[in-house]
């Protein structure tokens, strides 16, 4: 048992230690890869942000409702294999400044994403309303939505 225990141990700090070696290591630098994402120097690149917070439409309506926020699914979707939208989801919890989701947009220009975000039937129908930020992340977020339906078994 204690040979077992040892061998265990032996393994995980093997383990741990290849783990350490490999995160200590800087990867190299891939110009094609930045160039392609529009990375600056820093693997950097300008987004904008959407914070959508609750509009000012009430309705009551359950079909319409849910047809609504079906359009707003699909929306988010068609964005999405455009390469238009790069994140977006809703907030679990509620905060001060009313925002319910958050759409994160590949491009610099506010006025493009005010165009984009108003092609969602719930913005257009006022259940959303919404705020428009700049904001500078890693080029590379884009890369995480192809993996995306690789780990989802459904989807909303």
């Amino acid at each position: 048992m204690a040979s077992k225990i040892l061998f265990i141990l032996s393994l995980t700090a093997f383990t741990f230690s290849f783990a350490q070696e490999k995160k200590n290591e800087k990867p190299k630098f891939n110009q094609e890869l930045a160039t392609s994402l529009g990375a600056d120097q820093y693997g950097m690149k300008p987004y904008t942000i959407v914070m959508l917070t609750t509009g000012t439409a009430k309705i009551e309506d359950k079909t319409k409702m849910g047809a609504l926020m079906k359009g707003h699914m699909e929306n988010i979707g068609k964005l999405a294999n455009e390469g238009k939208i790069v994140v977006a989801g809703p907030f679990l919890e509620k905060n001060k400044e009313n925002y319910r989701g958050m759409f994160i947009f590949n491009t610099k220009s506010m006025e493009e994403a005010e165009q984009w975000v108003k092609t969602d039937p719930a913005v257009q129908a006022g259940i959303f309303s919404y705020e428009i930020f700049p904001w500078y992340g890693s080029a590379a977020l884009p890369l995480y939505l192809k993996h995306h339906d690789e780990i989802s078994k459904e989807n909303p």
